[in-house]
């Protein structure tokens, strides 16, 4: 997308928004969810956004998504602002670049949610997922598990593109928040929690490490979906699960980097 575009015309494939996100971002967020991913996360509480088209979803302008979340402006703060989720919202980049672009035009802080699976190292995909960072001020990434064979059982998918998103996110210097969905029995190997973490130290962008425990909200829309939920019978982890897996990857290492930064 270049120069003459009508960014407010842009259209993407909505499932959903959400007005006060409290924990995808920094302060009080708009939240968009788009339709459309191609992973088949074992642990995912959203599964019906996998498919790119579905009834729920809806066709939505970039002016229409704005005029909707700048209703809700005055509670953000001076940290909030909109976060794009999914799905895998980088499925959708023309759109996402349209509607950071225009967001911008309002002083709207931008944050992306993303697993990075769509990432590609070559010069045309660059060159297109550049403008996006242009416009993006923080990612959310999600790094699923360490291992790429382990990986493939919990997603589906390998995880190269999505390291060397994180990678390149890295070499570009664009604020990340890394976080790890903790699985019992699934994302939750002292090994690869340890690998994890040391990845996680080689990256020089990383403001925040975060622990979310797996949680069972999402078993329902499988069931409504008519699809076999995996992890049936699975409980969130326990508190002192969730406390080794932050003494592995040495999370509080960046909790308290953030703290310092925002101590100014």
């Amino acid at each position: 997308m270049g120069e003459g575009i009508d960014y407010g015309s842009v259209t993407g494939y909505v499932h959903s928004t959400e007005s006060f996100g409290a924990v995808d971002g920094p302060g009080i967020r708009f939240i968009i969810f788009l339709q459309g991913c191609k992973m088949r996360c074992q642990y995912c509480h959203n599964p019906d956004t996998w498919a790119m088209e579905n009834n729920q979803a809806q066709t939505r302008t970039v002016d229409d998504i704005l005029q909707e979340a700048l209703r809700y402006k005055g509670y953000w703060g001076k940290n909030g602002g909109i976060t794009v989720s999914g799905g895998e919202a980088l499925l959708q980049i023309d759109f996402l670049i349209a509607l950071f672009n225009k967001a911008k035009e309002f002083g709207i802080h931008t944050t992306l949610d993303t697993c990075g699976l769509t990432f590609r190292n070559d010069s045309k995909y660059l060159v297109v997922f550049d403008q996006l960072l242009e416009v993006t001020d923080l990612v959310l990434l999600d790094l699923k598990e360490i291992n790429e064979e382990r990986h493939k059982w919990v997603t589906s998918q390998s995880n190269r593109s999505i390291l060397a998103c994180a990678q390149y996110l890295s070499d570009k210097g664009i604020p990340v928040w890394i976080r790890h969905v903790l699985v019992p029995g699934l994302t939750d190997r002292d090994d690869d929690l340890e690998e994890l973490g040391k990845f996680v130290k080689t990256l020089k962008n990383v403001d925040k490490f975060e622990i979310l425990p797996y949680h069972t909200m999402g078993e329902f829309k499988w069931e409504k979906l008519g699809i076999d939920y995996p992890l049936k019978g699975v409980k969130p982890p326990t508190k002192e699960r969730v406390e080794n897996a932050k003494k592995l990857m040495d999370t509080e290492s960046y909790t308290d980097y953030l703290k310092r930064i925002q101590r100014g």
